[in-house]
C-alpha cells in the first residue's frame, strides 16, 4: 500500500514555470516506478512523464519533451515534475501515480496508486 499526495499546482502566465511534488508514504517507495498524468475537462487522461524506481530511466510525452523534467528523491519519498515554458494547452489537473513495475510505463491502467490531483492553469 502506498499513498500519494500531490501539490505545487497553480496559475501562471504562458512561458512560466511550476514545480509539482508528489509525496509518497510506504517503506517500499523506492521499488515503484512513478508517473505523472494530466486530464483536461472533457478529455481523456494523458500520460506526461515517468521515471523508473532507480531514477535511471525516464520517458516523456512528445508534447512536453524538452520542457518538463521528472525526478525523484527516494530519501524524501518524493517525485517532482519541473514544468518550464508552460503553454495554455498544459492546463489540466495533474496526477501522480505509482506502479509496482520496475520499468517505466505510459498507460494509466498499469498504475496501481493515484494521488488526488493538483490543478495547473496556464493563461495566454
Amino acid at each position: 500500500q502506498v499513498q500519494l499526495v500531490g501539490s505545487g499546482g497553480g496559475r501562471v502566465q504562458a512561458g512560466g514555470s511550476l514545480r509539482l511534488s508528489c509525496a509518497a508514504s510506504g517503506r517500499t517507495f523506492s521499488t515503484y516506478a512513478m508517473g505523472w498524468f494530466r486530464q483536461a475537462p472533457g478529455k481523456e487522461r494523458e500520460f506526461v512523464a515517468a521515471i523508473s524506481w532507480s531514477g535511471g530511466s525516464t520517458t516523456y510525452a512528445d508534447s512536453v519533451k524538452g520542457r518538463f523534467t521528472i525526478s525523484r528523491d527516494n530519501a524524501k519519498n518524493t517525485v517532482y515534475l519541473q514544468m518550464n515554458s508552460l503553454k495554455p494547452e498544459d492546463t489540466a489537473v495533474y496526477l501522480c501515480a505509482a506502479t509496482s513495475t520496475i520499468v517505466v510505463v505510459t498507460t494509466p491502467d498499469k498504475y496501481d496508486y493515484w494521488g488526488q490531483g493538483t490543478q495547473v492553469t496556464v493563461s495566454s
